[in-house]
């Protein structure tokens, strides 16, 4: 040991360390890491770099260009938990305005069973909207945008941008729904007497209702957008109160329910033979009553008859038919249930009448205007009634951003929705709107228990909560879409207060709004944001079904329960029920959409986020090939696209079939593969040996089930080959971005075509070019495309972090049959200063980011001094890179030795004196033949003399990280370590083989990975 000992600092220019830089090298001595030491300052240590990237604080190389990096430098939004942020408002917006004012009517007009068409319908497109959606969103991070962030991500920013606004047109017009549902409530059941408008004759009820919903809905919206620009907290706030009552009105209404069961209220409907009749301008429903054996007439009389006397004319219809009563709630087991099975559509303007009721028909010339009937105010059919109750289960999705686990919310969300609805069916029918023929009351408020008020101020409450909602909700996504910059015109919105709050935007929405609000009919607002909200849900389908069928490395979401075909499935019928609710409102928000998007296209700001559209334009023809020239593809995008380098013997066969193998396991992420192979000589002379070597090439691809291309080089010198085919191989965007080639065993041989210099040159190319390097080492011993493992690790060991690429090959080879039965381990080093357990967890986190599933494992490596077995290993290195220095002897030096050694032998059969002679002739310099009695020679000149200390400290990392791989995963079926770069100073190329040789000793199968320093992994979606 001690005749091994070195100085502290070792003066001697090194190969890979020069004196200017010794002071840089003391720092990484007993690092264990010196191997790496002088490419730290790009790929740094994976033991200083965990915890930012658990944490994702930190975008390295490649990410930087993602929009999270500018979101990072803009100040912190104020957020709402899941609760908050996403509960509340999906419960508000669920049992809101459609449940409390049109369900009844709903019922009652479509009857129980196509109800439950309509309810099936909608929650059916909802619930397949959700998982895809819960696919997408659990397929990284999603930032603020929710569904618009979720499109333009997988899609591009055309359709993101279309569909967002739309999507965002579609809450702020629901904004305008809710809000028309509060002045509803408030004018009809609460205090009718607060209309400003008065109808001053009979059919001017309409025109008044909605002037005055016009003048109200307007002091109301500012009074909303007033309360959400002072803070979002106070909207929080109120959203606790607003969902106690909704929750109070539903419990009032089953213990209602339960009650009339057994005890049906008295709740009688007034019937003209089978007409319905608007109690709110008469009290008793009969044409006369007895009093003191005197006849006398009644008001409702007076309202068919031209005076109160008994002989007065009267409507014909009111002569023919009596006044009967009946009670409007007569209990579930009256059998009204069955009564209601069936549809009851009407025209506009006909009256309400009850079925299987006797009735004597009147006179068809009898004028119907000013007689106390219960009239129709909208024509009624099945797919108008679809787009006026779909508003009621598009909720969930509008808060969807602000929480992470949203696949359990759906689900939650979506029971609710279901069990609510299909109760509600069964429980309320009723055809009277607003509930004329019960005194104005709310209809489903005659149910609760122990008061209708319960109702009345609940539904008031929970369409306001709703509308705050609406108002908050959509000038965030507005911002959203201005902060992306996609939409030129809109960017002035993504500016707000100084916390962040959209202030710009709220004011557009409230503006929007207000358009709604002078619609002021109820039934006319609903389709217009089915319209958009079945747009957006549409393309979230077909995202995911994009997303899904390109199978690109990045989609690894954590929901599992998905599959294309529901995608389509989903997507299919959003579409058509937009065309089922309004076939023309469907037709204007497709052209609507379709401006936006050819906008974008002509003048938008040009985004690659790694969407779907950018993906599938990579398998395009030309104006494909012209888009992807325009950059490298986005991180989501990247895949491993693959210059495979071939030996080839003397008969043109290729020496290792088993690398054609490897490549189709690697290519189930697709992408591009090009087999190459250099021919040495001239063009004109090989033609025949390239065309055979061709196709020799190709039947092997077919083989091993290889896709892809290939390209035999010629060339004078097989170094330049190899240069020629990183440089060019590959057409415009599909250009190879990785190399695959065998380790050469025989490197230490100078009969190898491919020896040490031409790989080390080789790693040199790909680095200079920006291409990751693939090495397999022991290439015969993998497996063939039949084999397949049973079990055993695939063990990765990232040293450094480079890009990434260590996580996504093991992901990508567990796609093929041959290694899906493999777990992944990952092992990483620590060294004494670091926090092993730290290091674990966070660790753990990055790949729960990452969507990966893999043993993670910490391993340390202990300081201690170099042993002498590393000082011979360091020794042996030198002598025998001295022997190939000698060995690769231009012709003439050869030629020059054999001389020698000629002259040295007839020396020693000759005389003394012409030893002598011979002697005095050679050089006094070089024995230039290794000889056994040189290398003893050498052996013990070089222990007196000081061995290279850079060479030492790196031959004392490979042999420490050899022995911690052997430890951990001699057994594994395939070992990955990342791949130390060359040396800086060319005169250590033959030590640098040697370093990897003693690093990689003793493993049956190691592929060595060298990363392009470009990120081809991300934690977002």
């Amino acid at each position: 040991m001690g005749d091994f000992m070195l100085p502290r600092i070792f003066m001697e220019s090194s190969p890979f360390i020069n004196s200017a830089e010794m002071d840089r090298g003391n720092m990484y001595e007993g690092k264990n890491m010196a191997l790496f030491e002088e490419e730290m300052d790009s790929n740094p240590m994976v033991s200083s770099l965990l915890n930012k990237l658990a944490n994702y604080t930190n975008l390295t190389q490649g990410v930087v260009e993602h929009e999270a990096d500018e979101d990072s430098k803009r100040k912190e939004v104020p957020r709402m938990g899941t609760f908050i942020g996403v509960y509340l408002p999906c419960l508000q917006n669920i049992l809101g305005v459609i449940l409390f004012l049109r369900l009844t009517w709903i019922v009652g007009t479509a009857g129980v069973l196509e109800s439950f068409i309509i309810v099936f319908m909608c929650c059916a497109c909802t619930m397949l909207t959700a998982i895809s959606m819960s696919a997408i969103a659990t397929n990284g991070v999603v930032p603020a945008g929710g569904s618009y962030y979720m499109i333009s991500r997988s899609l591009g920013p055309e359709f993101g941008g279309a569909v967002g606004l739309c999507f965002y047109l579609g809450t702020t017009f629901a904004g305008a729904m809710y809000i028309l549902g509060t002045i509803e409530i408030l004018l009809t059941y609460i205090s009718p007497s607060a209309a400003i408008f008065k109808a001053e004759e009979v059919g001017e009820e309409t025109e008044a209702m909605l002037n005055n919903m016009r003048v109200y809905g307007t002091c109301i919206i500012i009074l909303m957008a007033v309360v959400v620009f002072v803070g979002v907290k106070y909207v929080n706030k109120l959203a606790l109160v607003f969902l106690a009552c909704v929750i109070l009105s539903i419990i009032a209404i089953y213990a209602g329910v339960i009650k009339t069961a057994f005890d049906p209220p008295d709740f009688p409907i007034c019937l003209l033979g089978n007409r319905t009749l608007s109690k709110r301008n008469f009290d008793v429903c009969a044409k006369f009553t007895e009093s003191n054996n005197e006849t006398k007439t009644t008001s409702l009389w007076r309202l068919f008859c031209d005076s109160s006397l008994l002989n007065a004319t009267c409507d014909d219809y009111f002569t023919l038919n009596n006044v009967t009563e009946i009670q409007g709630i007569p209990g579930i087991m009256s059998g009204v249930l069955t009564d209601n099975l069936w549809s009851t559509y009407s025209e506009k303007g006909s009256i309400v009448e009850k079925k299987h009721q006797p009735s004597v028909a009147g006179s068809e010339e009898t004028k119907l205007g000013g007689l106390p009937y219960v009239f129709t105010d909208i024509m009624t059919y099945f797919t108008m009634l679809v787009g006026i109750y779909f508003p009621s289960v598009t909720g969930r999705y509008n808060y969807f951003f602000v929480s992470e686990d949203v696949y359990l919310q759906l689900t939650k969300d979506y029971l609710l929705c279901v069990n609510v609805y299909r109760r509600h069916v069964i429980l309320v029918a009723c055809v009277s709107k607003f509930g004329e023929a019960v005194n104005g009351n709310l209809v489903v408020g005659t149910l609760a228990w122990p008061s209708p008020w319960v109702i009345v101020i609940g539904s008031f409450f929970s369409t306001c909560g709703a509308g705050l909602q609406s108002l908050t909700g959509a000038p965030r996504l507005l911002q959203a879409i201005a902060r992306d910059g996609i939409v030129p015109f809109i960017q002035v919105f993504g500016h707000g207060k100084a916390n962040g709050e959209p202030t710009w935007a709220l004011l557009l929405t409230a503006g929007i709004c207000e358009i709604g609000i002078l619609i002021a009919s109820l039934d006319s607002v609903a389709p217009i944001l089915s319209m958009f909200f079945l747009m957006c849900y549409m393309f979230v389908n077909l995202a995911c079904a994009v997303q899904t069928l390109l199978r690109t490395p990045n989609w690894r979401p954590r929901f599992k329960f998905y599959h294309w075909t529901l995608s389509f499935l989903g997507m299919s019928l959003c579409l058509a029920l937009m065309f089922i609710c309004s076939w023309y409102y469907a037709l204007i928000a497709m052209l609507i959409a379709g401006c936006i998007y050819k906008y974008i296209e002509y003048r938008g700001a040009e985004k690659e986020w790694g969407d779907g559209i950018r993906g599938l334009s990579l398998n395009a023809a030309r104006y494909a090939l012209l888009r992807v020239e325009d950059g490298p593809p986005h991180t989501k995008n990247w895949r491993p696209q693959l210059l495979v380098l071939l030996n080839l013997d003397s008969e043109q066969l290729v020496k290792h079939p088993r690398l054609l193998s490897f490549t189709s396991q690697l290519k189930a992420g697709k992408g591009l593969t090009i087999v190459g192979s250099v021919l040495q000589g001239i063009y004109l002379d090989k033609c025949s040996e390239t065309q055979k070597a061709e196709e020799n090439v190709k039947a092997l691809m077919g083989v091993e089930k290889t896709k892809g291309f290939c390209q035999i080089v010629v060339s004078p010198n097989f170094r330049d080959g190899i240069s020629y085919l990183i440089q060019s191989a590959g057409l415009g965007g599909m250009k190879h971005n990785t190399v695959l080639m065998a380790w050469p065993q025989s490197w230490k041989q100078t009969e190898n075509r491919f020896s040490w210099k031409n790989f080390v040159d080789t790693v040199r190319e790909t680095t200079a070019a920006q291409q990751a390097l693939l090495v397999a080492k022991n290439i015969d011993l993998f497996p063939t495309n039949q084999e397949r493992f049973t079990e055993g690790n695939i063990d990765v060991w990232w040293i450094v972090h480079d890009g990434g690429m260590l996580m996504l090959l093991p992901f990508l080879l567990r796609q093929h049959k041959v290694w899906r039965k493999c777990k992944m381990r990952i092992f990483t080093v620590a060294q004494m200063d670091d926090n092993s357990i730290q290091m674990k967890k966070d660790l753990q986190m990055f790949l729960y980011h990452l969507r990966l599933n893999a043993e993670v494992e910490v391993v340390e490596m202990l300081e201690n001094d170099i042993s002498a077995f590393t000082y011979e290993k360091t020794l042996m290195m030198e002598q025998r890179s001295q022997m190939l220095k000698q060995m690769q002897l231009s012709k003439n030096e050869r030629e020059r030795e054999a001389q020698l050694i000629h002259d040295r032998n007839t020396a020693s059969h000759s005389s003394p004196a012409v030893k002598a002679s011979v002697a005095a002739a050679l050089p006094e310099k070089v024995q230039m033949t290794w000889t056994k009695e040189k290398f003893v020679a050498e052996k013990h000149k070089t222990k007196d003399s000081n061995v290279n200390q850079s060479n030492v400290r790196r031959m004392h990392t490979a042999v420490k990280l050899n022995g911690v791989v052997l430890n951990k995963s001699q057994h594994a079926q395939l070992v990955l370590l990342n791949m130390p770069g060359p040396p800086k100073n060319r005169k250590g190329d033959e030590n640098y083989m040697e370093f990897l040789e003693v690093l990689t000793e003793g493993l049956d199968r190691v592929l060595l990975v060298r990363g392009s320093g470009r990120e081809v992994i991300t934690i977002y979606s």
